[in-house]
């Protein structure tokens, strides 16, 4: 009997091949999208999840209070986890991490034997402590996992940099010597190298430095005992298995205001420690500014639910084309129920073609995601994978999906079909019932709602993309060359290459900073007026620059005046230039009355005093995820970490050849690197970018789905009223009236699907674009566009068809009558 099904189920899908392509191509396109966003999925909620030590990992995390800018920070003081570890018996191991603050890229350099020397610029490297490769798992190649950061000037390479400096030899032992902003210019011994795991951390580091052996070490050595502040390290505590994290969280704020509460009441505010499971990092959105940028919860659901829909979508077209052919099986139908055959046969009859179908479908799905992932990776920024090795759960659970989208789908058919009165069908009484046509209705406007939501969706993130894009930042953000000073020779050397520069005509000005905007600032102060303590002070983000830095970005003053030449000598003690915000939060009226008035610092109890000079215009030093706070600047007698150059438009290949040039005749040692200001601040928005390539590529994709089922509707329409059409054109009439009849039915729907999914998209998209601080409207014009967007859509898919059926011959179509 099986067999028999079988073949009848093949044969069927062979006498309807367009209805059976649309079905399995839209059910495969539906399951593919499934596939590769579930694969995504995967991969955010696994992050971490691969360290042996994982369930008893957590990051130690800090809030303040009394700080309005401040909300939850990954970072500690240096010694708050070994203080801890010492209170605490439920803490067996501590390990830090500290970033390299605000340096995008680290100078490596090798002397070779020879005399030969190789130089490059490293992204992702660390500071850590001798006790993380005890707590993390990593893949060492070269080197003991469990020693390698026991001495202090060691480091511990990835494979890939390894390789890039020491070819094919052993890198363990080798000497390099390391250049950062952060840690200074130090020789380091190899001691370790380590082939990344293919899987999520986020950690994702290339290298990692000793925390002893630089300038961070002698740092953490002047911050003995202080818990209060200098909150700049990643801290990590193992906790012994079966622990209580949370009765273990109950016990911190005794403990802090044991061993800091002295301290916090002296600067002014409090704060409360708290643990974040290592698993949970990666999404935990409450903690802003983790050691990689962190997932979002809310765009998974938008993913899981495009995911979702789509495939919703193509079961509505297998229903929709299934029910809409039931005409031409009625008679089948109604010959096997005289012949003995029972409902419940029917319906597994119809339910297994169904089924196959889906499998027949999955099939291609599984290939479709193969050929598409490369494509997936490079839009979502992941190395996805697929292999029933590594995925063996996975197909077996796409499996399972594909039968159960299948008895989804199959389902009314198989019902509908199976109830058909075998004395009806067999006299030719048989029309698709009210209920019937209905349902196809309905579906074909649930379709359309959710390829409707998703139009808009992608329109409100384009129109939000560009308005990140085109902001105005309130500094100069086009032809700024950024030009990072790593080592001490490259510091030392500003001055000369400054002035060299400026005596190009290409170049406008010159400046220099510790930090730009966008980039990530970790210095703060706590500054308080006269007549107040320390205990009433505010906590301004501060930048420390040359006399140039702010006329090279044209940030404006609208009171007093900046640093410049002319006042060097006055301005490298006690002054202090203000963003707007700052001034208004100090309580001045405007920001002339800031000028020339006192504020104050209070540091290791030593008062220091400074005059502000100048306010400036507020420019976003951050993105525009977040408003703009209080920011203050102060001249840098000393070194900087970034050199930006103003160069005029036009022909910047040859700027850039220029500066490289006098860099090279400055410094021959080391490699010329840079990048552009604007698209630095840009790289703030990549997961934006990611979220709206993702949405716009499957908005694209429910579309097409829908308008492979309307198109089959559009085509059993027309079949259905052949004759109906034939007996109009014998009358007269025209082939535009006749494609507007069988036009009309299926643009009401999209109608009542627009009316439907417009206030559905509405609140969606207004609620992401609540994240930014500064956003576009959502115009009304959106919702037209999107009106006429799917009108069009519709009436192409119908058109096709419907001119056919339009134009055929009348002879032929009534010749039986």
């Amino acid at each position: 009997m099986l067999k028999n099904y079988f073949k009848i189920a093949w044969r069927n899908l062979m006498k309807s091949k367009l209805f059976s392509f649309i079905n399995i191509i839209g059910l495969s396109v539906g399951l593919t999208c499934c596939m590769l966003i579930t694969l995504y999925i995967i991969n955010e909620t696994s992050y971490d999840a691969y360290q042996k030590n994982a369930n008893n990992i957590y990051q130690l995390g800090t809030e303040f209070v009394g700080l309005g800018n401040f909300k939850k920070m990954p970072n500690t003081p240096a010694g708050m986890g070994e203080t801890m570890k010492n209170v605490f018996p439920e803490i067996v191991q501590t390990a830090r991490l500290a970033a390299l603050f605000g340096e995008d890229k680290t100078l490596l350099q090798y002397n070779e034997k020879s005399g030969a020397s190789k130089s490059f610029y490293e992204t992702k490297g660390f500071l850590a402590d001798s006790t993380f490769f005890r707590m993390f798992t990593y893949n060492f190649i070269e080197g003991n996992a469990i020693t390698a950061l026991n001495n202090p000037n060691t480091v511990v390479l990835s494979d890939e940099i390894a390789k890039k400096i020491f070819g094919n030899q052993p890198a363990l032992n080798k000497v390099l010597h390391i250049s950062s902003s952060t840690n200074g210019d130090h020789d380091f011994l190899v001691t370790g190298v380590f082939k990344p795991i293919n899987k999520p951390s986020h950690i994702d580091a290339r290298f990692f430095m000793s925390m002893m052996g630089g300038n961070i070490a002698d740092f953490i050595k002047r911050q003995t005992g202080d818990l209060a502040t200098n909150n700049l390290y990643y801290t990590y505590l193992q906790l012994k298995p079966g622990s209580d994290a949370k009765k273990l969280e109950a016990k911190f704020p005794a403990f802090i205001q044991q061993y800091a509460g002295k301290k916090l009441q002296a600067v002014g505010f409090n704060k409360r420690q708290f643990l974040v499971p290592l698993k949970k990092i990666h999404l935990d959105e409450d903690v802003k500014n983790n050691i990689t940028a962190g997932g979002s919860t809310i765009y998974l659901y938008i993913l899981a639910s495009i995911a979702l829909f789509t495939l919703l979508i193509a079961c509505i077209n297998f229903m929709n084309l299934a029910t809409a052919q039931s005409a031409k099986r009625s008679s089948e139908v109604g010959i096997r129920k005289v012949l003995g055959a029972e409902k419940k046969l029917l319906i597994i009859q119809f339910l297994g073609e169904a089924v196959l179908m889906s499998l027949l479908a999955f099939i291609l799905a599984l290939a479709f995601t193969e050929l598409l992932l490369p494509a997936f990776n490079s839009v979502s920024g992941k190395t996805l994978s697929l292999s029933f090795s590594n995925n063996v759960i996975f197909i077996l659970s796409f499996i399972i999906v594909s039968i159960v989208t299948g008895l989804i789908a199959g389902s009314y058919p198989a019902f509908y079909l199976s109830s058909f009165n075998p004395a009806k069908v067999l006299k030719g009484k048989f029309s698709n019932s009210l209920s019937a046509i209905a349902l196809r209705k309905g579906l074909v406007i649930f379709q359309f709602i959710i390829s409707i939501v998703l139009i808009i969706a992608s329109v409100v993130i384009a129109n939000q993309m560009k308005y990140l894009r085109s902001a105005d930042l309130g500094f100069a953000k086009d032809q700024q060359v950024i030009i990072p000073l790593r080592s001490n020779n490259a510091k030392n050397m500003y001055a000369s290459f400054r002035n060299e520069l400026l005596k190009h005509s290409d170049v406008t000005n010159v400046g220099a900073s510790l930090y730009y905007p966008g980039i990530s600032n970790f210095s703060d102060n706590i500054f308080f007026k006269d007549g107040e303590s320390m205990q009433q002070g505010k906590d301004v983000k501060m930048n420390y620059i040359d006399t140039r830095f702010l006329q090279t970005l044209n940030i404006k003053p609208v009171a007093g005046r900046l640093y410049s030449d002319d006042y060097y000598a006055e301005d490298t003690t006690g002054t202090i230039v203000l963003n707007e915000t700052a001034a208004k939060l100090f309580g001045f009226a405007n920001a002339a009355q800031a000028i020339n008035q006192k504020l104050h610092f209070t540091f290791n109890n030593s008062t220091y005093n400074f005059n502000i000079i100048g306010v400036v215009k507020d420019f976003h030093y951050e993105d525009l995820h977040l408003p703009i706070g209080p920011y203050g600047f102060q001249l840098n007698t000393q070194q900087y970490n970034y050199m930006i150059a103003h160069v005029k438009p036009g022909n910047i290949t040859a700027s850039l050849t220029s500066i490289q040039n006098v860099w090279h005749n400055l410094n021959s040692s080391e490699p010329f690197d840079y990048s552009f200001l604007d698209k630095d601040f840009q790289k703030n928005y990549d997961a934006e970018n990611k979220l709206a390539a993702i949405v716009g590529d499957f908005t694209i994709i429910a579309i097409l789905i829908s308008c492979l089922g309307l198109f089959g509707l559009a085509t059993f329409s027309a079949e259905q009223r052949i004759k109906e059409i034939g007996v109009r054109k014998v009358l007269g009439a025209s082939v535009t009236s006749i494609v507007a009849l069988l036009s009309k039915d299926f643009l009401k729907l999209v109608a009542i699907a627009v009316l439907i999914a417009s206030p559905i998209a509405w609140l969606t998209m207004n609620k992401w674009l609540q994240s930014f601080a500064y956003r576009t409207n959502i115009s009304w014009t959106v919702f037209l566009i999107t009106t006429l967007a799917a009108m069009l859509i519709a009436l192409l898919t119908i058109s096709f068809q419907a001119i056919r059926a339009a134009i055929s011959n009348p002879v032929k179509s009534l010749r039986t009558e």
